[in-house]
């Protein structure tokens, strides 16, 4: 599992801080300390699970005793997914040092096994005052045939074999839901870090005075108790869909779903035409029992098709208007019917909650009919759209919806602009209902996710578009990493790897001042004493290989990208065990940085006209905003800032054909540079005779960097459409012959920078359209 850059830099974040103040934590007793607080901020979408998992393994690595982490959830769904992903599934490389269980499962025998890390997963729900107090629930009842504790004093106690007690880390992915009464309770088990992750930094009150001890007496701030992940980092790695595309309807139902059913359908074919394995899904949002404009539950003793539930007409106009297949919709909700006047059959109804979720799930289904009832834990990446019914538009429940559709299938921007939007069709009877709902979804997005854009259309009819068409069909060159050239001199670092399996001092590292609070003597001369342990908890060599490599040249995701992809890093000697700060473990940061380094300098950027070429797509516009053009590929665009709507007229005026190019799931190209892949997404492509043109308005920070400067020499391994890149920077900038890139001060007009004869030449001009006719030369 290889982490994106964001991911990693919180995940080490929050490690390092834990890590810093147990070297001088603060105590409530002499026994008990004030825990570590972080609090992990982020959007929906932005994979706070696997931050989680792989700081509380960093956190294991730098230790002296082998922890336990209790994970806690909310929904018994959240649970069930957490458990499979960390134990077997997609997670479980990222906690390869910890037994992964049930809470319930935790023997006395887990507990004193300080050999290896315990990660113990629940829902808060096993935390509860009452059951506590009336002994009802399994975590706080003796089980006589197991042990003389409850698992509940098992936790609080947590003693190894060695009389020691583990550190316990409380990890709560969804920490706005935590009550009061829940932290007391887990607050007696005297954790040593609590860290929760919430899309909000509301914390229980019963935290207060452990907040109020950090920030008193460590001088903590806002920003030292919260890891707050920038949203256009979500939105860059395509974690996240780029667009919302907001309607709201004055129409009858039908009409509104016929309009998403036919964007749907777009879609779907464009999904198609890239070769993508999935197809869109669609979610239909709306009250169960209560007929439309009613408030009273509906008489279930009726035949199907006199029957007035919201659940129903949606389905019947599926089936019976646009003729999709019964097979393909699932109804989950608690929709009640007769015995005497049964469903149709093929009408998949899921009225079970938690015990139909697995079925659910298996179905497969591409149209789902649900209330707001479906469980948190039901986060779909491949639903892009939703039908949201008037009884359900009140501004909460539609940011909740929106919530759920965020989630970017494959993790990556795609060709196809409506792969990467989140469309709504929202049915309203009044004007204002959806003028509130938009100020809502406005207002939040501003504050959370400002990088993804909002495109709103307003209808009595149905019938309207969000899309402007791509009138003319147009290619662009794929760009690749070659690291054909790279490959052997990897492969010669790895095999000077020294193999550490047989262990030795230089495995072993200083633990640091971490101290263990450890049982001294036998019977009544026993002691409670803070000891000093001189060694952290072992890790493998992959495991800091692969994360060294990581940091120095992050893949964003996609491991072709990466240095690790042409390095033998399952190799066996990868499986020795290491201590963190070891002589062994510098050895494999300095193998780490060579491997970088030689990946960079040996790979280079190729072109491809004949691999799966970019092809320009429809865009999605803001009708309100929109900009009209006469010789661009889309009749006109919306969004464009002050910088670039002048370079867009003046690209006009040259009749060429050209397009914007979409920053996100438009066309890129990797970039190779130390400490940093990223993407270069030019702002603009124009086509003349058989080159492409590459345009970006921006490229100060490019031209100084040895990744720009390889974008100029994108060498062609077939033959057809060329790709030529063209940067263009304001003012007046030259290069000295010491190879110094200088602007000078107060300077106007424009620099457009090419590759003349094997060397970066800049070519100063006094006009925007002087400065796309110097672009323009081939």
């Amino acid at each position: 599992m290889e982490l994106f850059p964001f991911q990693a830099v919180a995940a080490t974040q929050i490690a390092a801080r834990f890590q810093t103040y147990m070297q001088d934590p603060l105590t409530v007793t002499r026994k008990q300390l004030v825990p570590f607080y972080q609090n992990l901020s982020a959007i929906t979408g932005s994979g706070k699970t696997v931050i989680l998992a792989d700081a509380v393994e960093q956190i294991r690595s730098q230790l002296s005793v082998e922890p336990i982490v209790l994970w806690l959830s909310k929904g018994r769904i959240v649970v069930w997914q957490t458990l499979t992903n960390l134990s077997t599934g997609k997670y479980s490389s990222l906690v390869g040092e910890f037994d992964v269980k049930p809470l319930l499962e935790c023997t006395p025998e887990s507990v004193a096994d300080s050999s290896r890390g315990l990660l113990l997963i629940a829902t808060v729900g096993r935390f509860n005052q009452r059951d506590k107090e009336e002994g009802d629930r399994r975590i706080f009842r003796v089980r006589l045939d197991v042990a003389e504790q409850s698992l509940w004093d098992q936790l609080k106690d947590r003693r190894d074999r060695q009389g020691r007690r583990r550190p316990l880390i409380i990890v709560y992915d969804e920490g706005h839901n935590l009550s009061d009464q829940q932290t007391q309770l887990l607050m007696e088990l005297m954790p040593d870090a609590l860290i929760a992750a919430s899309a909000t930094t509301r914390v229980p009150q019963t935290l207060s005075s452990t907040i109020d001890r950090l920030r008193n007496d460590k001088r903590w701030t806002d920003d030292d108790l919260v890891t707050k992940l920038r949203s256009s980092d979500v939105v860059s790695s395509g974690l996240v869909k780029k667009n919302i595309m907001l309607g709201g309807y004055l129409t009858p139902m039908e009409l509104a779903i016929d309009d998403m059913l036919a964007e749907m359908k777009q879609a779907t074919g464009a999904a198609h035409d890239l070769g993508l394995s999935f197809r869109p899904k669609a979610i239909y949002v709306a009250t169960t029992n209560v007929p439309e404009g009613g408030t009273m539950r509906e008489d279930a003793a009726r035949p199907f098709t006199e029957r007035q539930a919201r659940p129903i007409q949606i389905w019947r106009h599926l089936v019976e208007n646009a003729k999709i297949d019964p097979a393909k919709i699932a109804v989950y909700c608690d929709l009640r019917f007769d015995s005497k006047f049964p469903p149709p059959r093929g009408f998949n109804l899921f009225a079970g909650g938690d015990s139909d979720y697995d079925t659910f799930i298996a179905g497969g289904y591409e149209h789902i009919i649900f209330n707001l009832g479906l469980q948190e834990g039901w986060d779909e990446p491949e639903c892009a759209f939703a039908y949201i019914d008037k009884d359900m538009g009140s501004p909460d429940q539609v940011t909740q919806v929106v919530g759920r559709v965020l989630r970017q299938p494959g993790a990556q921007h795609y060709a196809a602009p409506s792969l990467n939007t989140a469309h709504f069709y929202i049915r309203t009877d009044e004007r204002g209902v959806f003028e509130a709902i938009l100020e809502d979804v406005e207002r939040k997005l501003a504050a959370d996710s400002p990088e993804i854009s909002l495109t709103v259309r307003r209808t009595t009819k149905g019938g309207s578009r969000t899309y402007a068409e791509a009138t003319k069909q147009r290619q662009v060159p794929t760009v690749s990493i070659d690291s054909s050239e790279a490959r052997v001199p990897v492969e010669r670092i790895v095999d000077r790897i020294v193999d550490f399996r047989q262990g030795g001092p230089s495995t072993i590292g200083k633990g640091g001042r971490i101290q263990v609070l450890q049982t001294i003597g036998e019977g009544t001369t026993q002691t409670e004493e803070w000891v000093e342990v001189e060694h952290s908890n072992r890790v493998t060599a992959r495991w800091i290989l692969r994360r060294e490599i990581q940091q120095l040249f992050p893949a964003q995701g996609d491991r072709t990208l990466s240095p690790i992809n042409i390095c033998d890093i399952e190799h066996p000697k990868f499986d020795a065990m290491v201590e963190y700060n070891s002589a062994a473990a510098d050895h494999l940061r300095e193998q780490a940085r060579s491997i970088v380094k030689t990946y960079i300098e040996r790979s280079k950027l190729v072109q491809n006209a004949l691999d799966h070429p970019y092809v320009v797509a429809d865009v999605p516009i803001d009708e309100a905003k929109v900009t009209h053009f006469k010789n661009a590929i889309h009749r006109g665009y919306s969004g464009l800032n002050n910088d670039e709507r002048p370079f867009a007229e003046a690209l006009d005026k040259t009749k060429r054909v050209w397009c914007r190019n979409p920053s996100q799931g438009g066309f890129s190209i990797p970039l190779l540079d130390h400490g940093n892949t990223r993407t270069f997404s030019p702002d603009f492509l124009v086509w003349l005779d058989k080159v492409v043109f590459a345009l970006d308005t921006k490229g100060d920070h490019l031209i100084t960097e040895d990744a720009g400067r390889k974008l100029f020499d994108i060498e062609p391994i077939e033959e057809g459409l060329l790709l030529v890149i063209r940067l263009i920077t304001k003012g007046e900038w030259s290069i000295a012959p010491t190879g110094e890139f200088n602007k000078r001060s107060g300077s106007t007009g424009h620099t457009v920078w090419r590759l003349r004869n094997g060397r970066i030449q800049p070519t100063h001009t006094e006009t925007i359209a002087e400065a796309i006719e110097a672009c323009l030369q081939k």
